[in-house]
């Protein structure tokens, strides 16, 4: 590891950056200099501009992909390096507005039923009873599941920001009967290392597999669970605010997206065109 990459990560964690941005930020400038086998600290803005080109026009990568390694690359350049970034010369890429996929209460309940692994299946309940992000619920400890007050506690959750949400009976039964059986010791979900938590990419796999054989051809993913929770949440009638709180959004109007999913059969709203005289037979 080079010296300046080196002085990065200790810009991060003087940032208070989360581990997983630190490593994902770290990833990007190893993909820089691998694209251009050179040392990122050699490289200019000519060279950023043909590296995130590649990654757009080469290999088709998400807009989103895109954006973190742009981020990435800016901090490294400004921060790091104390080099100026001209934003005019370097644009950030225009963010795809996509709804995302929902699961009906039925198609969730068929994907739990096709997951036999007791650990599985509660870290599963864990994200759709309590709106979690996969990188939230492995990095939960025993401690964080509070219930006398029927809490989840997340600390550290995406922004570095500590949040309460909700912990159902049910998730309640199953996390009992998963610490009867796993006995963990501090992490409520511990990898194969129990001094670690459990990879993400573990419960992404696993639900990935549960969904084939539920066979449910929605392209969901895990993270679709957080989604649902909201989702159905809203359907239940409750007040976007408090929802906004539990999801641990900054902005109002990140939860705003949940609105254009709501079942609009529980709505009761009719189509002006239902509501016109006209012939029915015509």
């Amino acid at each position: 590891m080079t010296v300046f990459k080196e002085k990065m990560i200790q810009d991060m964690k003087l940032r208070k950056f989360s581990i997983r941005t630190q490593y994902c930020y770290l990833k990007h400038i190893e993909h820089f200099e691998k694209f251009f086998d050179s040392n990122a600290d050699s490289l200019g803005t000519e060279h950023i501009r043909e590296f995130l080109t590649h990654a757009i026009d080469v290999k088709n990568l998400s807009s989103g992909y895109i954006n973190q390694a742009y981020s990435a690359l800016r901090f490294f350049f400004e921060s790091t390096l104390d080099r100026q970034w001209n934003i005019k010369h370097i644009p950030r890429a225009k963010k795809q507005k996509k709804l995302p996929v929902i699961l009906s209460k039925q198609e969730i309940n068929t994907i739990f039923n096709n997951v036999h692994n007791l650990k599985h299946k509660a870290i599963f309940y864990t994200i759709y009873g309590g709106g979690l992000r996969v990188s939230e619920v492995v990095r939960l400890r025993i401690n964080d599941i509070d219930s006398a007050s029927m809490k989840i506690i997340v600390h550290q959750g995406k922004g570095n920001k500590d949040r309460h949400t909700l912990l159902s009976y049910s998730n309640l039964n199953i996390l009992r009967n998963y610490y009867r059986e796993y006995k963990p010791k501090y992490w409520l979900f511990p990898g194969q290392n129990p001094d670690k938590p459990l990879s993400s990419r573990t419960p992404q796999k696993e639900f990935h597999k549960a969904r084939i054989n539920a066979g449910i051809s929605k392209e969901a993913s895990v993270h679709t669970l957080r989604h649902c929770f909201a989702t159905h949440l809203l359907d239940a009638g409750i007040d976007l605010v408090y929802i906004q709180q539990l999801m641990g959004h900054a902005s109002i109007n990140t939860t705003n997206l949940y609105l254009h999913l709501r079942d609009t059969s529980l709505l009761k709203i009719k189509s002006p065109l239902d509501t016109l005289s006209y012939d029915k037979n015509a």
